[in-house]
């Protein structure tokens, strides 16, 4: 496949290492490079099959857009625009184009996901829930997109989500389930950002020759 990379932040950067190591060939733009999507025209993309999205919040909806008014399928690894999601499903839908995002593109938080769901009986029998995630002191939106997903598997809103940003922290997410007779702590962490890559190049294999709107948890679908 020939991939385009949006974003050369670091797992945008591991996103193009991964692709090129499957043997895709791969071109990466910069946000300096992208402004707006203005890149992003009919003519350029004609000569990619898919694009990846882990740029920002804000570059999301106009990329999304630009590929979607070219009928090129995008793969969306960012977080903190899910509140548009009715809309982007909407212009999926409208373009007749391929889409698929994730809160977390690692196979492994995606089974976490599943862990998760089966906790939310705690939930229903008294226990306190609480989720603490922590990341890189970089990182834009908070909660993470990951926290806020376990939060909707848990099935509750009165579950408190602790975020904490600092030094080069890759990814961890804790539930802590608590009553007065035990306390249950589920963790998943993340050693380095090469899952999230590799999930988001499965993805994009995955999405080829598809059109319509979905999530990872497809691509995992036996």
């Amino acid at each position: 496949m020939n991939l385009l990379v949006l974003g050369r932040g670091k797992t945008g950067s591991l996103v193009a290492e991964a692709a090129a190591a499957r043997g895709h060939e791969v071109h990466a733009l910069g946000g300096e490079e992208n402004t707006g999507a203005k890149a992003l025209t009919p003519e350029f993309l004609r000569g990619f099959d898919c694009a990846i999205d882990f740029t920002t919040p804000t570059a999301v909806i106009p990329n999304v857009i630009a590929c979607t008014q070219a009928k090129k399928n995008l793969v969306v690894g960012t977080t903190g625009w899910y509140d548009k999601l009715p809309q982007v499903k909407e212009l999926v839908e409208r373009s007749g184009s391929g889409f698929l995002y994730a809160s977390n593109f690692s196979v492994g938080v995606n089974i976490f996901f599943e862990i998760a769901s089966a906790a939310a009986a705690a939930l229903q029998q008294g226990y306190a829930a609480r989720i603490v995630e922590r990341h890189h002191a970089q990182k834009k939106d908070a909660p993470s997109g990951t926290a806020a997903s376990i939060k909707q598997r848990l099935g509750s809103e009165d579950v408190e989500i602790t975020s904490i940003r600092e030094g080069d922290a890759v990814g961890q997410h804790v539930i802590m389930l608590d009553s007065p007779n035990d306390t249950m702590m589920l963790v998943h962490d993340s050693k380095s950002r090469r899952g999230f890559a590799e999930g988001a190049v499965l993805a994009a294999e995955w999405l080829q020759g598809k059109k319509g709107f979905f999530e990872f948890k497809d691509v995992l679908k036996k």
